[in-house]
């Protein structure tokens, strides 16, 4: 559910034409919900109400610190993946002990600066990370606190290039594995073992996956503690999907407190979940213009101001976003590709789209672009990045500045023989 709907043929942002945001902002622009947003973090939080637990959205998704005070403000944790997600949380106001740090690369700068902030824990990903924790902490004379990232070997039945939990996977430790991981890790003198951690992938429809992978990691727990070794935090990771189209309805966040309760009801265990899409996905849109309409013999082509520098995932996973008209129309349908401005052939939004036929200047809104929209964005070909909005009730708020030419020359330094 999101907030961007029609009011008399025009497209609003909650109570916002989006054609007034387009006037002061410009295009291409993210724009996002507020009540949106709240909705779904709420979602979670109410479903899983009764058993202690912690929401660590996942800045993956969206690191847009305007939208992380939102959530900090309503208690949100966040799950990050480098020093630099670790700073916008908590730049963001959320407080470090509601932080977990996952990834397969972090450096030793990184995982200091970690420690000196009293991160929740890491999520380790190998022994080698494992020895590496161990000797930054012995220096810094503290204890790292860390879980162990399982692979339990699940499939997610997702897309193969977010999909993380199958043995093939550069992710996590072999849960066949792990209990051998966790006595070396015990051993250490500068680590203390407090979780574990398992995330299986992204834009997950079915519940069955995450009982599945949940049941492997329930048998691990078990193991440990015969050893001796307590587990505090249980980490479920995120990858609850969202609608883009009509595929099938993914699962509510009570669903899935529903189905892992009576797994877990009987351990004493804070739980730990780390969405992201499934918050900020439909609580943000990408509005663009039409530039051009060029036709050959084979098909016909609307080109737009924003291509896959802005909005990378119809390219990378050929995934499906709804595009639609700002302004509703009457006229024909017809089958275009919508494509971006980069010199790619891989550049486009939408291919084979059937859509009222656009025309010059025409606003058309990417459905559903409020995770891996921005937070994947880039300058190739020299293009600047969009600016962001959030739209709160009647008014909205420029979060981040469209950006100029000479934004592109940030941290160049030319050589003195070139002067």
């Amino acid at each position: 559910m999101n907030d961007f709907t029609y009011r008399n043929s025009e497209l609003y942002a909650e109570h916002v034409p989006v054609r007034k945001i387009v006037e002061k902002a410009g295009t291409p622009v993210y724009i996002y919900s507020h009540e949106t947003l709240l909705r779904h973090y709420h979602a979670f939080r109410e479903a899983f109400d009764g058993y202690p637990h912690i929401i660590c959205f996942a800045l993956k998704a969206n690191s847009n610190t305007a939208l992380l005070k939102v959530l900090a403000k309503e208690g949100c944790g966040a799950d990050v993946v480098s020093g630099g997600e670790f700073f916008f949380a908590q730049e963001s106001g959320i407080p470090p002990e509601k932080i977990v740090y996952a990834g397969v690369g972090k450096t030793e700068a990184e995982i200091e600066y970690a420690l000196r902030s009293r991160i929740l824990m890491f999520n380790v990903e190998s022994s080698d990370e494992l020895a590496t924790i161990d000797r930054i902490a012995g220096k810094l004379k503290v204890k790292a606190p860390i879980a162990l990232r399982v692979n339990p070997d699940i499939s997610a039945s997702t897309h193969p290039y977010i999909s993380t939990g199958l043995k093939k996977h550069k992710f996590g430790i072999p849960i066949q594995d792990a209990l051998e991981y966790y006595n070396l890790a015990n051993k250490l003198r500068n680590v203390r073992v407090v979780g574990i951690h398992k995330h299986i992938g992204s834009q997950i429809t079915k519940v069955t996956p995450f009982v599945d992978a949940l049941k492997k990691v329930l048998a691990l727990a078990d193991d440990l503690k015969s050893q001796g070794i307590e587990i505090k935090y249980l980490d479920i990771g995120g990858g609850l999907g969202i609608s883009y189209t009509d595929e099938e309805i993914p699962p509510h966040p009570r669903d899935l407190a529903k189905a892992i309760f009576p797994l877990i009801k009987k351990y004493d265990f804070t739980l730990i979940m780390e969405p992201g899409r499934a918050i900020v996905g439909n609580a943000g849109i990408l509005v663009t213009k039409v530039l051009y309409l060029k036709k050959n013999s084979k098909k016909e082509f609307v080109i737009v101001d924003a291509g896959m520098n802005d909005l990378i995932r119809p390219s990378l996973y050929d995934a499906y976003h709804h595009i639609q008209h700002v302004k509703k129309n009457n006229r024909r349908l017809t089958p275009v590709d919508i494509v971006g401005p980069i010199c790619e052939s891989g550049d486009f939004l939408a291919r084979g789209r059937t859509i009222n036929h656009p025309q010059h200047e025409d606003l058309l809104a990417v459905m559903s672009a409020g995770a891996y929209g921005f937070s994947m964005s880039s300058n190739y070909n020299g293009r600047t990045r969009a600016a962001e909005v959030l739209v709160k009730g009647r008014e909205f708020f420029v979060i981040r500045e469209r950006e100029n030419y000479k934004d592109l020359l940030s941290g160049i330094k030319i050589p003195a023989f070139l002067k």
